[in-house]
């Protein structure tokens, strides 16, 4: 594939940053030492830095030609609360902590566009580089759009990118419109009547209610909502009890929400609470639900997409360039700066013959270092596309 031949020539270091970033996961609004790298090399290139938005995040201000046009290019820098299962040298060094996400990957990516740009200064405009922070559940991206982001460092349109290990490497997802699923955090409270466990009849079981509602909430997607839509419920974590012969008073559980639409968003929230009450009054018992709404879904811009299509075509060929993917149930952060300002979200494989399949948020994870040029000449690409010089 055609890389830019000067970042090509940036791989090994790329590859050294990237492990380096690897080997010291951080977790949302912690990214200290990772900001601190960030910002030491946007420096190192003559790149005005500025810190402190969203905590940890920061931008960096890179100039070319005269100009009045502008770009946003976003990374994200957070690692995820997991142990590795990785024994390569360059596995994570901080308990409980992985990059199980490729976050390493991108800010490497970013990085490598970076030094290439300020080296060549072939644009004309500014390109504003957004390193943001918290991407996992933390929603840094709306905390940087609600701090004046794009107030302060002012972008006719914003991109991004995220390694996709289900893409063969060279390929990359570039949909219009519904990319990704909003994605809403579910809390749920189920009151009973502890008692022995030998003495079920003297006590309402929440345990047992529980398991009926998981089994209900399954129904409002198979039953209640359109088939031609998408929606998923998972329940993640059901907790409860204290003894092997103790029937608990309470069990809580938790999960994740994900639609496509808003209508079906707003539905869900309303059919979960109808069906968890109802089924919890059919035995007895009680329950909270509390649905928090985290991220809108992910929706590309017409123009933006198409211009990212024209720009990673460069670098992978027209057959590269994957327009009709469906929709992916995972969410993302970068939705809210969608929101603010148009742009485009592009998936990028780093599926390989022998490394880069394994799926993300998954312990033996790791970010395959052949995408960094891919990833770094597309973003080159498109700032000298969209700010050409005269």
């Amino acid at each position: 594939m055609p890389v830019i031949n000067r970042i090509a020539e940036y791989t090994p270091e790329m590859t050294g940053w990237r492990r380096d970033l690897h080997q010291h996961p951080e977790l949302g609004f912690q990214e200290q030492r990772t900001s601190d790298f960030v910002a030491a090399k946007l420096a190192e290139w003559g790149i005005e830095v500025h810190r402190g938005i969203a905590g940890t995040g920061l931008v960096g201000v890179l100039k070319g030609q005269p100009g009045s046009r502008s770009i946003g290019l976003r990374a994200d820098m957070d690692a995820l609360a997991m142990t590795e299962a990785n024994d390569f040298g360059h596995a994570s060094r901080n308990p409980g902590r992985m990059h199980a996400c490729g976050h390493d990957g991108h800010t490497a990516t970013l990085l490598g566009a970076a030094k290439y740009l300020a080296e060549t200064r072939n644009f004309a405009g500014t390109v504003n580089l957004i390193f943001q922070p918290a991407e996992e559940g933390g929603g840094g991206g709306r905390v940087m759009v609600e701090e004046g982001l794009f107030d302060r460092f002012p972008c006719d349109a914003v991109y991004g990118i995220h390694n996709a290990p289900d893409l063969p490497l060279g390929q990359a997802a570039v949909v219009d419109g519904t990319l990704l699923a909003a994605s809403d955090r579910l809390y749920i409270t189920i009151k009973g009547y502890g008692g022995h466990a030998a003495k079920p009849h003297q006590a309402i079981d929440p345990i047992l209610v529980g398991a009926h509602v998981m089994v209900a909430l399954q129904s409002i997607v198979s039953r209640r909502t359109d088939p031609i839509d998408s929606a998923v419920i998972s329940i993640c974590q059901f907790h409860g009890g204290s003894a092997d012969n103790v029937i608990p008073a309470e069990v809580e559980l938790r999960g994740t929400v994900r639609t496509l639409l808003p209508g079906t968003r707003d539905l869900m929230e309303k059919l979960i609470a109808q069906v968890t009450e109802a089924t919890c009054l059919a035995h007895g018992a009680t329950a909270e639900v509390r649905y928090v709404r985290m991220y809108p879904p992910c929706i590309n811009h017409t123009a933006q997409t198409e211009r990212a299509a024209l720009a990673a075509a460069k670098v992978l060929g027209e057959h590269g360039v994957k327009r009709d993917v469906p929709p992916i149930m995972g969410g993302e952060d970068f939705s809210f700066m969608l929101l603010a300002r148009p742009g485009c979200f592009v998936m990028m494989g780093q599926a390989g013959p022998d490394k880069g399949a394994v799926p993300v948020h998954h312990p033996r994870y790791d970010f395959n270092d052949d995408m960094l040029p891919v990833g770094a000449s597309y973003f080159a690409s498109l700032v000298e596309q969209e700010l050409a010089r005269a």
